[in-house]
Parts: C-alpha cells; structure tokens; sequence
C-alpha cells in the first residue's frame, strides 16, 4: 500500500488493510488500531511453539490493546508510530503529543528528543541481535522495523559524514549495517540455514522531502499516491540451502504474501476464519510454480485507487507529490488511466483511449472488489459497504 499502517497491517495478516479497516497512517490522535479477532503472523508461530519479537516502529494503533504484546508478540521495543509524530514535526501538524518509547506494554522514555532519535537504529539493532542469540536453541520470529529512513531523518556518530548522499545516505548505511549485523548472528549462531530473511518497505518515498526522500528512480511519483513509485518497493528473500542466490523473480507480488510465505516456511498453514488475500511464494521463488502467484492486485487510498490484472495497470490517482498536509478526502485525483506495465513501467503512455473495453472490464472488477471492503468513514458514497464477514472461510 502507498502508506504505512496500511502496509503493515497487510504484511502481519496476509489480508488487504481496506478489509480490516486500517486505510491509512495511524496518528497519535487515532482511537483505532488492529482489532482483537484479526490474526497475526506473531499470534500463529507462537501457538507453534515460536519465540516472537518485534523491535522498531508498529504503527497499529497505540492505545494498549492495540500494541504488539497484545497481538502475539513476547517482547516489543520501539516507538508506537512514526517518529515524525512528536512536538518537533517539520511545520505540518502542530499539536503533536511527545513521542514515547515504549518496552513491551510499558513507556520506557515518555519524551523522546533529537539525541534519542539517534540512538533508535543502533539500540533497534542491538535489541534483534540480543533477540537472537536469547532464542537460538527454539524457533523464532523476530519482526525488525526501522523507523528511518521516515523524516525527520537522524543517525548515529558513527554514520554521520560518511556517505556521499548527505543525511539520507548516512541513514541507509546505517540501516545497511544493521542488516549485516542481524545477518551475522544468524550465521555465527549456525541459523542461517534455518532462517527464511525478508527485507522490504512498506512504501516508496516521500517525495515532497526531496533529498530526505530517497528515489524511485523511473517509477511515477512515490508515497502517498498509488502509481508505481508508491506501492512498488525493493523486496529480497534470504533462504540459505533452500532458495537460490543471486536470482531476480520478475512476476508481481505484495505484502500480503509475506505471512502465508512465513508460515508455509515455518512448516504449518494460517487457519483463521477468514480467507487470506496473500499466497505462499515459495513455490514461486524455487521455480516449482511458473504461473503468477496473483492475477490481479487492487490499491485503494482515499480517492485514489488502482487494479493491475496481467500487465494491465488502471489507476486514478494524484497527479503531484504527496504533500505533508494533504488530509485525504480532499487529495487531487486525475482522471482514469490505462498502462501495460510490461512496456511502460514509468506510467507515461495512457492507452483507456485505445482500449475502452480494458477501462470497462479492470473498473468493473476493482468496484467489485471495492464493495466487500470495510468503507473509510470519510467516504460514505463511495463503493465500500461491506465487511469482511462477508468473505468466504
């Protein structure tokens, strides 16, 4: 999804955030978060015996019942929502309550400062590494998200200066450094053969931050909006012994592949009474299966909203960068436009003129597909009237 809670919320559940009603990022003033009822990857591995563990930003919901011990998580350390939340945003949002860190169920540091942002990548990478080295001898999931390279962008003294892309650089090789870290206990503890390794984003960048923002290269625009550069993010799957080194898996996959894929790893099945959206990737990925693991894909954000079925890419979406304050029922959208990602993956030739027909059926199924979904309560009118209750088990 273009935006964070949203991604996370898919990536946990296997299921499309819309369906669960997380549409977009969670704010310090939100009251809601994930419900009780949904079932996270946390909560199935550790009914299989698994340690689980998260460390860095959550992001669905902060309010007690919504934080990750709560949702099948042992341990938690990190900050409850983005880190730009706090008194010190960069001119958006007055108003901000001050940023917490919090240890488990428990605020640890109630007023998080400059100085402490610093520090977040090195303590986030310090905790997963103490993490695993405390469960090597039983299976774990441990969970790692960073709160960089989100602004306001910080790093540590030992970064700073370093890289010759400024602030922004510094910050990547900061968290470049923390997955080597990670990735060396496992392997000086012998797991790396046993440990499936995912490393991903939950969106592209954000743009209207410039050179704060990172690229998305020939991808149309980023954050925020659902062309190419905001739902399509770098994804590598680490599988010693098990998944072939150095291969590129050129077919599209989502967010909602993580859990199942995950779970199929760990050697069980999600049984919930609701059916994923995600599939089991492995398959895919040691080249049992040449098929695509999705026909079709569907992003709703706001007013803005795509489908992708095959190549075929129809999309109504903003037309600028995502700007800070743009509240959502009043994003600017353009009008529909029709893309072959496989000839233009930077959506620059709209083909609805040629191919009406194409406008005509891919609209008819995002609709469909809209209806089932949990509506924002921004968008009464709009399709979106149904809950997931509705899905089949």
């Amino acid at each position: 999804q273009p935006v964070c809670s949203a991604s996370r919320t898919s990536l946990l559940t296997g299921c499309y955030a819309n369906r669960l009603g997380i549409h977009g990022a969670l704010g310090p003033n939100a009251r809601h978060g994930i419900l009780d009822d949904e079932t996270t990857l946390a909560e199935v591995c550790k009914s299989k015996g698994y340690a689980t563990g998260m460390v860095g930003k959550w992001h669905l919901g902060h309010h007690p019942q919504f934080l990750p011990t709560r949702h099948g998580f042992d341990s938690y350390f990190g900050l409850p929502y983005s880190n730009d939340m706090w008194p010190l945003h960069p001119g958006a949002k007055a108003g901000y309550p001050d940023l917490p860190l919090i240890e488990n169920d428990k605020i640890l540091n109630p007023k998080v400062t400059a100085d402490d942002q610093a520090k977040l990548t090195t303590q986030y990478t310090e905790r997963a590494v103490t993490f695993i080295g405390d469960n090597k001898a039983k299976p774990f999931f441990l969970y790692v998200a960073h709160s960089m390279p989100h602004v306001p962008l910080y790093v540590s003294d030992k970064f700073k200066g370093k890289s010759e892309q400024g602030l922004f650089g510094d910050v990547i090789q900061e968290i470049d450094w923390s997955v080597g870290a990670i990735l060396k206990a496992l392997d000086e503890h012998k797991l790396a053969n046993d440990t499936i390794v995912m490393f991903t984003c939950d969106n592209g960048p954000w743009l209207s931050y410039g050179n704060h923002a990172g690229t998305a290269g020939k991808l149309r625009e980023g954050k925020g909006t659902v062309w190419e550069g905001g739902v399509r993010v770098p994804f590598l799957v680490q599988w010693k012994g098990r998944l072939p080194a150095g291969k590129v898996y050129h077919q599209p996959v989502i967010q909602l592949d993580i859990q199942p894929t995950a779970l199929a790893a760990a050697g069980g099945s999600v049984k919930t009474e609701w059916k994923l959206d995600g599939v089991n990737l492995l398959p895919y990925l040691e080249g049992k299966n040449s098929g695509r693991p999705h026909e079709t894909l569907y992003w709703r954000f706001g007013p803005q909203w795509a489908i992708r079925k095959g190549d075929w890419k129809l999309v109504q979406a903003s037309e600028e960068k995502m700007l800070p304050a743009v509240a959502l029922p009043e994003m600017p959208v353009g009008p529909v436009h029709l893309y072959d990602l496989s000839k233009d993956l930077g959506e620059s030739n709209d083909l609805s003129a040629k191919h009406p027909e194409k406008v005509t059926e891919l609209r008819a199924a995002w609709e469909a597909w809209s209806r089932e979904l949990a509506p924002p309560s921004w968008l009464p009118g709009r399709p979106g009237g149904g809950q997931k209750k509705q899905r089949t088990k």
